[in-house]
């Protein structure tokens, strides 16, 4: 684990993989904000795409290993660690209405009676 501590200088900002680490949690947990503007746009309504809620997780995720194994930070674990159970429910149930609704649209594979009488 002796790659994590290592650090280079770059444009005046030391860079470490840790930094690396926490600068894609917030990336990622920035672009679900974009993924969001998106989906509304293209719906023309307000609407949250599993996208948001699948950045949400995973830029806390990464924030939250920063904070908690590279800066031992207590108030950035408590910052993403809060609202984590929060956006894992929301991912869940967006996963969960995503996957009824392709239950739904699936045509039979199967013909029916009234598809075989008038074939």
């Amino acid at each position: 684990m002796e790659w994590l501590s290592a650090s280079t200088c770059f444009a005046f900002i030391v860079v470490t993989p840790w930094k690396i680490v926490g600068w894609s949690g917030s990336a990622i947990f920035s672009i679900r904000f974009f993924l969001q503007w998106i989906a509304s746009e293209r719906a023309k309504k307000s609407i949250i795409p599993v996208g948001f809620w699948e950045c949400s997780v995973l830029g806390s995720v990464l924030a939250l290993s920063y904070f908690a194994i590279y800066r031992r930070d207590s108030v950035g674990v408590l910052m993403t660690l809060a609202p984590l159970p929060l956006y894992i429910r929301n991912l869940y149930l967006k996963w969960r209405e995503v996957l009824a609704e392709k239950r739904v649209k699936k045509p039979s594979s199967a013909p029916n009676k009234s598809e075989i009488a008038a074939g």
